[in-house]
């Protein structure tokens, strides 16, 4: 599918095997132009720090300018990418019934996915019924449900929420933390055969 162009082309604020990685494989689904920005964002210094500030206060990736749009976090980004391009189809409209779904999805990866991780990294103890997340295995069982039967989140087409969740399972599964039996390994094998995500994750490894 051919993308129009609308304008400039979308700076990224990038730093390999960070968050930014989603936003990276997003537009490589896209097929938008884009102009990728690398930032270190442990150094004290660096280049594109002071541009970066303007769309990402806490000096985090990722990051896009696009025109006059400032704006960081990568679950926003994306639903703001998938809208404006809408005719790439990586989004459902708010007039169809799974817009809420979609929605549920986008967000489940920074409200319960992440907290999550951290807990279990963390060492924390764990509180399923005052924890907004639950916890680890609550996360894990409510993602593999969701994906009963299907190919893809939201059913048989590709979603930006599956950008988001499908990057944050190829995550669990690299630092041995998702279970061999989780069927979640055979969305990740599905993520990892799209021309997009391969191109991402070569990116990634070129740093």
């Amino acid at each position: 599918m051919s993308i129009e162009i609308r304008g400039k082309a979308v700076k990224l604020f990038w730093c390999p095997q960070t968050r930014a990685a989603r936003v990276l494989w997003m537009v490589e689904e896209l097929g938008i132009d884009y102009e990728l920005v690398r930032t270190d964002v442990s150094a004290e210094k660096d280049e594109a720090r002071a541009e970066l500030l303007t769309a990402s206060p806490m000096s985090k990736v990722p990051a896009i300018i696009d025109g006059d749009v400032r704006m960081a976090e990568s679950a926003a980004i994306c639903i703001y990418l998938a809208d404006k391009y809408a005719e790439a189809g990586l989004a459902p409209s708010v007039q169809q019934a799974d817009r809420g779904a979609y929605l549920y999805w986008m967000l489940y990866v920074p409200a319960v996915v992440e907290p999550a991780m951290a807990e279990k990294f963390s060492g924390a103890e764990a509180n399923k019924f005052s924890h907004g997340w639950g916890d680890f295995p609550t996360m894990l069982s409510v993602l593999e449900a969701g994906l009963e039967g299907k190919d893809w989140i939201l059913g048989d087409k590709f979603s930006a929420a599956d950008v988001m969740l499908g990057s944050t399972s190829y995550f669990l599964k690299k630092f041995g933390i998702l279970p061999e039996t989780s069927p979640l390994n055979a969305y990740v094998e599905r993520c990892l055969a799209r021309p997009a995500y391969v191109k991402t994750l070569e990116i990634e490894e070129a740093g």
